[in-house]
């Protein structure tokens, strides 16, 4: 984005959010020892150190100006689907899933789920090499029906402490997306309501993520 806006309060669960989503602000060692000591951080600007830059803290009761803090994502992913009929009803079978990845030395990113589905979210770069030898782990251990696998997905993490006393948050999201006629690919949100992740085909990043800005900053 040319000119964002700049955020004058972030806490460091929502930093460390966006910093896992791939916005670089301060390393996760960086911060830890003050973090755990509860201290605030107060980032400025070399170039502009007369401004108030942004404060780090561990709570605040101070509401945010926007219902989101922030948007950060990465592109490169790939999804398994897997199905299988009464899946929620067989003990052990997300642990099975699982182990096929963890039998190779490929750590998941996310997994959303459904009655007779489970989607397993990978990086490509780990997963490429070794995705004929993870299929016949997961059939071998799991049994399932069938297993899927699409490239080319991008991730983006909407985060923000507003959301949570905010109504029709992910409403707004789909919406500015649809207009710019981007696909949603996958939906993951917590039960922190801090964010909310979603998929989108690596062509349209750019774009889903001005639309997003445009819609919760610009726009609010």
């Amino acid at each position: 984005m040319d000119n964002p806006r700049s955020i004058e309060v972030i806490t460091y669960k929502e930093l460390r959010e966006l910093s896992y989503m791939g916005a670089t602000v301060l390393h996760e060692s960086a911060i830890f020892p003050v973090r755990k000591e509860g201290i605030p951080i107060n980032i400025r600007n070399t170039n502009a150190p007369q401004d108030k830059g942004t404060m780090i803290v561990e709570t605040t009761c101070n509401k945010p100006d926007c219902i989101i803090t922030g948007i950060a994502g990465k592109k490169d992913f790939c999804t398994i689907f897997i199905t299988k009929a009464m899946m929620n009803s067989e003990i052990g079978f997300g642990r099975k899933v699982l182990q096929a990845f963890e039998e190779n030395d490929i750590s998941f990113e996310h997994m959303p789920s459904g009655i007779d589905t489970m989607t397993i979210v990978v990086h490509a770069d780990e997963f490429v090499h070794k995705e004929q030898r993870v299929i016949s782990a997961i059939h071998r251990l799991a049994e399932p029906d069938s297993v899927e696998i699409e490239s080319g997905l991008a991730l983006i993490a909407v985060v923000g402490r507003g959301m949570k006393s905010a109504s029709g948050t992910a409403g707004k999201l789909f919406s500015a997306l649809a207009k710019e006629g981007i696909n949603i690919k996958m939906i993951d949100q917590g039960s922190s309501e801090l964010n909310i992740i979603i998929g989108v085909k690596n062509s349209d990043f750019d774009t889903a993520i001005k639309a997003i800005y445009n819609t919760f900053i610009t726009d609010k």
